[in-house]
């Protein structure tokens, strides 16, 4: 077996490995990172416009209480964008780490803005609340991956397809 070649499988393998190894702990390392990364800036924004205080996970504004909750971090979308990421053949590991940290960033920043808009709606009471909450949380949300995803194809200049690039190459291998 040629030295490219065994580049090639055990940049398959690593890359799959990470995936499963991040997974198995039920995304426990999207929830360390992103609550308080998520929790403090809704904070912080909230309290330029509210009397507010926090108190473990939980922004009460007044007397309502706005609880971020693992739901509301979205922990499975920061897993999606490093699955399309991971899965994705032929990409520098300087470009990749670039791209993780765009997607996730770009995430983060549309998921506190996500956050700030509910939030608003429910210190209004708006009878919108469910509804948008429930758009966001059924459509929306997937739409922002999809986006942080075709917006990092386009950025980067990325020619293969997740999966289905490696997919090819194992096929060919067998053959």
């Amino acid at each position: 077996m040629d030295e490219k070649l065994k580049k090639q499988l055990t940049d398959i393998f690593v890359r799959y490995l990470i995936l499963i190894l991040i997974a198995l702990p039920n995304l426990y390392i999207f929830y360390l990172i992103f609550k308080p990364l998520t929790l403090y800036p809704v904070y912080f924004l909230l309290s330029l416009f509210f009397e507010c205080s926090l108190s473990g996970h939980t922004i009460s504004v007044g007397c309502l209480p706005i609880e971020i909750i693992d739901a509301c971090v979205a922990g499975a979308a920061y897993y999606l964008l490093l699955i399309l990421n991971l899965s994705t053949a032929n990409i520098k590991l300087s470009k990749r780490i670039k791209m993780i940290l765009l997607s996730f960033a770009s995430f983060l920043v549309l998921n506190i803005i996500r956050i700030i808009y509910l939030s608003l709606l429910f210190i209004s009471n708006s009878p919108w609340f469910d509804f948008v909450h429930k758009t966001f949380w059924y459509l929306l949300s997937i739409a922002f991956v999809i986006g942080i995803w075709f917006a990092e194809v386009k950025i980067f200049k990325i020619k293969e397809i997740p999966f289905y690039t490696d997919v090819l190459f194992i096929k060919k291998l067998i053959k």
